[in-house]
This record gives structure tokens, C-alpha cells and sequence, in this order.
């Protein structure tokens, strides 16, 4: 049970795996460096049986990948597994050390195991010594304890990264994840931040930061959402990308209502704001830039966008009239979190746009917008992102007609162009063999580029990351613009360069860039529709025709081929396109 439901969290990424158990009263564990595939051989080899377990997926933060630094960690007769990251375990480290504690790995989980162990050395119960133990510790962390000759008691706790209860008959579970927890209960009660939890096979006590006695909601989790499988394609990215006309249907019936837009006037009045402040991290982020573009160009509403690792630390002002929104797919991201938390008490509003509705940033805003993705296990976004997109553009829109500035004619008639979009996706599916071929191509170059102007200029630097995230081909992108501005030094005929340019207002400038790229030699890779390869497709190294688009909706349309440029480079050069090395699917830490 423990490795099955490590296997359903491996896209989250890792480098280590382990679990540990409670057998006839006596503690023992198995670990294994790489792929949960090693752990598993070892306990054909070497069996662990018991009643009470915990296990984890490592992803190295402090200390390099290897058997003694995986999870679980032990300490005498308390081990422990760990998400996060302990900001004061080297503090910790000395102060156990003058109690004859001293360390055998290089991380900063192995201290909490430590100072637990100090606590049960000084007469303190396993409940009292791991909720005096959380309460020392600096930095995010979901926990779980377990404890020698405790075979009907697990101790969870969580700070920062999320931390899950699962309800059984006779049996209980804690998890990081609810799909981790989805064949084993459909019944889910998340602990808030600063909880942590007494649990046994008759139930759970949740206690909150102060050791007060608390409740928590217990909630149906919908099976079918939590399901994952390949459905017959070779990697769940491709499953995923192939999926975007279904779950982009799917999203788009969630939200229109006619020609009305679902998304409650009362908790969000656009007549009331003055400015956005869109956050983000990752592709996420370059959604956020793709919805400044609409934001702005559709309602005349000034945005901010900014990096979650960066905002925080810049402290910025939020003035009045501000409603921030936050962009994330898990909805656990620990610096988007940290920024949210930063506006609560300063912004009008707090927003999210999120893929799981129970996620921390979902339950601290006050409204959160799910994107009906469905699980996405891919560590590259391919899914979530066009998803993420489509929310945002219709929150854009609302924001229009709210303000005055979009005629509800021409708003109509957008919503129709968008309900369209999904037809369109499938045709640009049909263009699967053109971009394989491309990328065949493109797999054998060290360095590429991709240029784009207005709105493909955020999707230009979408294909960048998604390209460099599971090739591992170094890849860059520039607005079309700033292209003599310096990076044009860098083209000569062994740097592809990936031009994202839909036949619309901005074709003419961008083709212009286009030419000066050729006249160097460079080898350029077009992305437009029809129109823009009859008038520019002549002498082109590569042409990639996609259906004609309303520009305004191409940012969505146009991710299909940065996603299979990316997935089909990768899989011409092996890598792993599911979990790409030193990757994590849902960043919890800082």
C-alpha cells in the first residue's frame, strides 16, 4: 500500500524513496536511491511487513541523493518523513550534539527525528515529544512520525506544505496528496496551517498551533478526479496534451452560462478596482503575463505582474482599489502562498486560479477559480496552462463588460469565437507529424530560440521553458523586438529559432525580425496560420500551420505547438519526459 501510493506521487518528482513500518511492535525500513522501481526490487529481496507505515519521495534539498540521506529518517525509536525544509536544523544540530546526538546524514529533516528522540529520552509520551518537537521548528514542513512499539499511532503535522487525513473503517491514512490518499478513502480532511494530528485507526485529534483540541472539515474527494493513468499513450504529457480540446470543453461549460460569464459579480465588482496584481511562479507566471495583455487591451485595467519569490521580498505597496490574484496549479506553491499571504490584509480582494478547489491558496482567497483541468501528472504543464489561460481570459472579459469598456455585442461574439477553440485544438492536433518532424530536428541543436511579439511573446518564452525543462536543450526567448537589441549576436546556422507569429496586427513586425534571423544564416522554425505561411513561408527552414485564430484567443491555441515541440525533442532524445531530473511537479518549499 505504501509503495503503490508513492507510485501515485512520483509527479511530483524525486530522487530517493522509502518507507518504514511498524511490525509486532518494532520499528524497521527499506530506502533506495532513484527511481521507486530500486525500492521496490529491495523489498523483494529484503521484505517489510507491518500494520502501521510511512513512506516518502525525496526531492534533495539539503544533501546530495543517496541511501542514507532518503526518507524515512530514524532516530532511535522515532522515524519520520518529511516535506519542506527546516530553516534552523543546523541550530538544532548543535544543541542536540551537547546531548550526545549527533547526526549520520546531511540533511535537515534528520534533526526533527533527533529532538524527538531527545524528548522521549526525557520521559515525555510520543504525542507530547513530536507536537513539542513541531513547535521548535523554523521553516515549511509536513511531517509524520512514527515510533517504536507504537503500532496503532501516527503523528502528522503541517506548516507551510500541505498535509492530508484520510478516513477509513478501522484505518486511517495521512498524505501530501489526495491522489496519493484516492484508492484508499474517498473521505479527506486537510489540516490547516500550524495543525497537527493524533492518529490511530479509530480516528484522528487535530490540534491547532496553540494545542488546542480542534475539528476540521472531513470532505468527499470525487474519485474520477483523483484518477491517473496513461489511457494508452506512452507518457502522461502526451495524454495531457491530447486532452486539451476535451478539458478546455469541459472548463468553458463550468463558466458560460449562455452568453453570461459564472463568475459572482457580488464577490468581485471590476467597477471597484483600480489595479491587478498578478502572481506567479513558473509557466504560471508567463500566464499572468499572457492576462496583463487582456487586462489590460480589453478592460483598460492596469496590471502588475511579478514572480512569487520576488514579490514578497520586495515588500511592495499595495494600494487601495487593488485586487490581487494568484496563479497556481496545485495550489500549494510555497512562495505563491507566502505572497498571498503577504496581500490578505492589504489588497481589496484576494483571488486564486487554481486546479485543486481544496488547496491551501484555494481555502486562504477569497475567491478561488478553478480551471477544470483534471489531474495533471506530467511535470511539464501542458494541460493546466491553456486552462489557466482560458480562465483568465474570461475573467478578463467580465471585466470589460463590467467596465463598460467591451460592448456586451462584441463580448458575445468573443465567448462564440471561444467556444469554437476546442474544434480548433483538435485540428491542430491533426499538425502531430509536422512538429515531430521539426523537432527531431530542433533535438539535435545545444541552443535554441523563440521570438515572439504581444501576446506570443509571453507563449515564446512558455516554449523556452517547456523545451529546456524536459529536453534539457538550453533554450531562450525574446520578445521579436529586442532582438538587435543584443540577443541577435547569438544566430548562425546551428541555432534553431522558433518564431511564434499568427497572421495578425503584429505579423508585418515580427516577419521583419524574421528576415533579419535568415539573413544570418539562422534557421528558423515558423509557427503561423495560412495566411502568414503564404506570405512568409517562402526560403523558411520549418513551417508549422495552425487553423486562423481570433489573435486575441491565439495565446491558448498557440501553447499546442511549444508543448509538442517540447514533448516530441525530448522523446527523439530520451530523456524523461514525465519526470525530467532535479524537477518537482508542485514546488512546496521556498
Amino acid at each position: 500500500m505504501l509503495v503503490e501510493a508513492l507510485r501515485r506521487l512520483e509527479y511530483r518528482g524525486y530522487d530517493s524513496a522509502g518507507i518504514a513500518t511498524v511490525n509486532d511492535g518494532r520499528l524497521d525500513r527499506r530506502r533506495a536511491v532513484g527511481k521507486l522501481v530500486n525500492l521496490s526490487d529491495l523489498l523483494v529481496h529484503e521484505p517489510l511487513a507491518g500494520k502501521s507505515g510511512i513512506g516518502q519521495t525525496r526531492w534533495a534539498t539539503h544533501g546530495a541523493p543517496s541511501t542514507r540521506n532518503a526518507h524515512p529518517h530514524r532516530c532511535g525509536p522515532v522515524a519520520v518523513v518529511h516535506n519542506g525544509i527546516i530553516e534552523n536544523f543546523r541550530e538544532l544540530r548543535e544543541e542536540l550534539s551537547e546531548h550526545g546526538l549527533l547526526p549520520e546524514t546531511d540533511t535537515d529533516t534528520e534533526p526533527v527525528a533527533m529532538l524527538t528522540r531527545h524528548y522521549l529520552d526525557a520521559g515525555l509520551s510520543p504525542a507530547e515529544a513530536a507536537a513539542k518537537t513541531v513547535s521548535r521548528l523554523e521553516g515549511a514542513f509536513a511531517l509524520a512520525f512514527l515510533f517504536d512499539g507504537e503500532d496503532d499511532l501516527i503523528i502528522g503535522a503541517r506548516k507551510g506544505a500541505p498535509l492530508a487525513i484520510g478516513h477509513g473503517e478501522g484505518e486511517m491514512f495521512v498524505g501530501s496528496d489526495a491522489i496519493a490518499l484516492a484508492p484508499l478513502t474517498d473521505t479527506i480532511t486537510y489540516l490547516e496551517d500550524g495543525d497537527w494530528a493524533v492518529v490511530t485507526r479509530e480516528g484522528a485529534q487535530i490540534f491547532d498551533m496553540e494545542n488546542r483540541l480542534v475539528n476540521r472539515e472531513a470532505r468527499k474527494i470525487r474519485m474520477d478526479a483523483a484518477r491517473v493513468d496513461k489511457a494508452g499513450f506512452k507518457h502522461f504529457m502526451a495524454k495531457e496534451i491530447a486532452e486539451q480540446p476535451s478539458v478546455l470543453a469541459d472548463a468553458l461549460g463550468a463558466y458560460l452560462d449562455g452568453e453570461s460569464i459564472n463568475i459572482p459579480s457580488e464577490d468581485l465588482d471590476f467597477n471597484k478596482v483600480d489595479r491587478l496584481t498578478l502572481v506567479a511562479c513558473g509557466t504560471a507566471y508567463y500566464a499572468c503575463l499572457t492576462a496583463k495583455y487582456w487586462f489590460e487591451r480589453l478592460a483598460h485595467l492596469p496590471v502588475e505582474v511579478d514572480i512569487a519569490s520576488e514579490f514578497r521580498y520586495r515588500e511592495p505597496p499595495v494600494l487601495p482599489g487593488t485586487v490581487a490574484l494568484f496563479v497556481s496549479q496545485s495550489g500549494e506553491t510555497a512562495d505563491t502562498l507566502a505572497a498571498l499571504r503577504y496581500c490578505k490584509e492589504k489588497a481589496d480582494k484576494i483571488v486564486s486560479v487554481v486546479n485543486v478547489e481544496t488547496s491551501s491558496i484555494a481555502r486562504e482567497s477569497d475567491l478561488a477559480l478553478p480551471i477544470h483541468a483534471g489531474v495533471e501528472v506530467g511535470v511539464a504543464s501542458t494541460k493546466a496552462f491553456t486552462c489557466q489561460l482560458n480562465v483568465l481570459l474570461l475573467l478578463a472579459i467580465k471585466a470589460a463588460t463590467a467596465r463598460g469598456i467591451m460592448p456586451e455585442s462584441d463580448a458575445a461574439a468573443l465567448l462564440a469565437e471561444l467556444r469554437a477553440l476546442p474544434g480548433l485544438f483538435n485540428a491542430a492536433l491533426d499538425r502531430d507529424a509536422t512538429i515531430e518532424k521539426a523537432a527531431k530536428q530542433i533535438s539535435e541543436a545545444r541552443d535554441v530560440l523563440f521570438l515572439g511579439r504581444g501576446l506570443m511573446y509571453p507563449l515564446a518564452l512558455e516554449g523556452a521553458l517547456k523545451l529546456k525543462e524536459i529536453s534539457y536543450i538550453h533554450a531562450e526567448a525574446y520578445a521579436s523586438g529586442e532582438l538587435k537589441h543584443g540577443p541577435i549576436a547569438l544566430i548562425d546556422k546551428t541555432v534553431p529559432v522558433i518564431v511564434m507569429a499568427p497572421h495578425d496586427s503584429l505579423f508585418d513586425k515580427t516577419v521583419s525580425n524574421m528576415q533579419e534571423v535568415m539573413a544570418r544564416g539562422g534557421k528558423v522554425c515558423l509557427i503561423t496560420d495560412a495566411a502568414g505561411a503564404a506570405q512568409a513561408g517562402e526560403g523558411v527552414w520549418q513551417v508549422i500551420t495552425l487553423p486562423a485564430v481570433d489573435e486575441r484567443l491565439s495565446p491558448l491555441l498557440y501553447a499546442l505547438p511549444a508543448q509538442l515541440l517540447a514533448y516530441h525533442a525530448a522523446v527523439a532524445k530520451g530523456t524523461d519526459v514525465d519526470q525530467p531530473r532535479n524537477l518537482a511537479k508542485s514546488v512546496t518549499v521556498e
